[in-house]
């Protein structure tokens, strides 16, 4: 569940943060980097289920429809085909899923209001009245339906992060990033076994081992690299150079140097990708351009020294 690059954005995020607090602990920072990618699994999962609790909001409608003094011809025949959505029952089905939801109180029944307002706002979209009107029913119609929630009407719906952002201060900013790996999730669906859509936090112990190093190794070796990226650094003063630059770069290069089994160019390349998101305009070009130059100097001093896997690249 927890990729190697949501790894190393949450420990640029504690990082950085951890750069500005006065009196903060290596230790405390430590224990913040795992407590905010727990709390980002929470979120995965929370959003996961909004869909379900989204159904049964709707179904509860239809019933209390039905059970009217006086019901309309459209309140005994209600269109069902929401409720009925076979990608929503696969969620609902799965059994880690439940399990984990309900032993972290992730669901939204009591946010009764919100999903009013969720629903209102769902059913009055030219995405939902498409695809109730739509007469076929099969599984990749649904799953398109499902995907397009999540990709076009959810982020734009501004209560979703009113509601997230009252429940936890690391939910706010994480939900478009929670909402790209449900897409994912979801595009990988299997019709016929429900897919794997309950993650453990971590896909292997080395994984927690490679969060608990980088953090530590980036912290340690901080000052050490200033002189390194200086020098490639040609007309630009280190001083001038945006924080956010600079700490990109040397988790970088921490990487590069104390990462023996994790090839060069994956490590460029991720942190590349990072930078388009979580720096200043044009600062990946930059940076590409600073570490081109940097890894240069290390192989010419042959200081990267890689193995086994990491030497993809590197002969």
């Amino acid at each position: 569940m927890i990729t190697r690059r949501l790894i190393r954005i949450k420990i640029l995020q504690i990082i950085f943060s951890y750069m500005f607090s006065e009196g903060k602990t290596m230790n405390a920072a430590e224990k913040e980097v795992f407590f905010s990618m727990n709390k980002f699994h929470e979120l995965y999962h929370k959003m996961l289920y909004l869909i379900v609790d989204l159904k049964h909001f709707a179904e509860n409608k239809i019933e209390i429809a039905r059970s009217k003094k006086a019901p309309t011809y459209e309140d005994l025949h209600p269109n069902t085909k929401f409720i009925y959505n076979q990608v929503i029952r696969q969620i609902e089905g799965n059994e880690d899923l439940n399990r984990y939801i309900s032993k972290n109180k992730l669901n939204w029944v009591h946010q009764k209001e919100f999903l009013r307002d969720l629903y209102n706002h769902m059913i009055n979209t030219d995405l939902y009245r498409d695809y109730m009107a739509g007469e076929g029913r099969t599984y990749e119609e649904d799953r398109s339906f499902i995907i397009r929630i999540y990709d076009t009407l959810l982020p734009d719906f501004e209560p979703l992060f009113q509601q997230l952002e009252e429940q936890s201060i690391y939910w706010n900013d994480e939900a478009e990033l929670v909402i790209s790996f449900i897409i994912k999730a979801l595009k990988e669906l299997d019709p016929q076994d429900g897919g794997n859509l309950h993650f453990s936090l971590f896909k292997k112990e080395e994984d927690r081992e490679f969060a608990k190093d980088l953090f530590r190794k980036t912290i340690e070796h901080y000052e050490n690299y200033d002189q390194l990226i200086e020098e490639n650094s040609r007309n630009w003063d280190l001083e001038r150079i945006a924080f956010m630059d600079t700490l990109i770069m040397k988790m970088a290069i921490t990487e590069i140097l104390e990462f023996p089994s994790i090839p060069t160019k994956v490590t460029l390349d991720e942190y590349i990708e990072i930078a388009k998101y979580y720096s200043t305009e044009k600062s990946n070009i930059f940076i590409n351009g600073i570490l081109d130059k940097v890894i240069a100097q290390l192989r010419r001093e042959d200081r990267i020294h890689k193995q086994g896997r990491g030497l993809i690249g590197e002969i």
